[in-house]
């Protein structure tokens, strides 16, 4: 009996697994987008994180006019703490062909908004990723259920590259 010979294909077919990467949307699409200019802009948009018992990072994904195309929670922790890393910011964001991204999070507590050292950390880590990836961050929120949102942008300006 003849044997049919095999292709590279046919060889790698259970050796290595091949992956389609697909975005699936949640709900209807909506019929307006909502256009983030300002930390009171984003924190409008992202009202009901300010509520949630628990510490979550989510990342708002934006196009060229800086309109929210999608949200993406990243990160959903206990109630003092998530873990972030950059693999997981970005790979949303650049699954959606996003523009740019805005990202925050929430303290729970409400006790006190400024940022952590690993707030900072992270968002610097973040800043370096954005660059390297040639998507934008255009700020990282703090928000809580008592203050006003917290912009790193605004009160570290020279995080950001210029």
């Amino acid at each position: 009996m003849k044997r049919k010979a095999s292709t590279l294909k046919d060889n790698l077919k259970y050796r290595v697994p091949r992956f389609k990467l697909a975005l699936v949307a949640e709900g209807p699409p909506p019929t307006t987008l909502t256009a983030v200019r300002t930390p009171e802009d984003a924190a409008a948009f992202l009202e009901p994180l300010k509520l949630a018992p628990e510490e979550h990072f989510v990342a708002l994904h934006l196009n060229t006019r800086h309109e929210v195309i999608g949200v993406h929670e990243v990160s959903h922790g206990t109630i003092s703490s998530s873990l972030v890393h950059p693999r997981e910011v970005f790979k949303a964001a650049i699954l959606s062909n996003s523009y740019a991204i805005l990202v925050c999070h929430n303290h729970p507590s409400g006790s006190s908004i400024f940022p952590s050292r690993e707030d900072l950390d992270t968002t610097k880590q973040l800043l370096r990723a954005g660059e390297l990836l040639g998507i934008t961050i255009v700020d990282h929120l703090i928000v809580s259920p008592t203050r006003e949102p917290y912009s790193l942008r605004e009160k570290h300006p020279e995080m950001w590259p210029v």
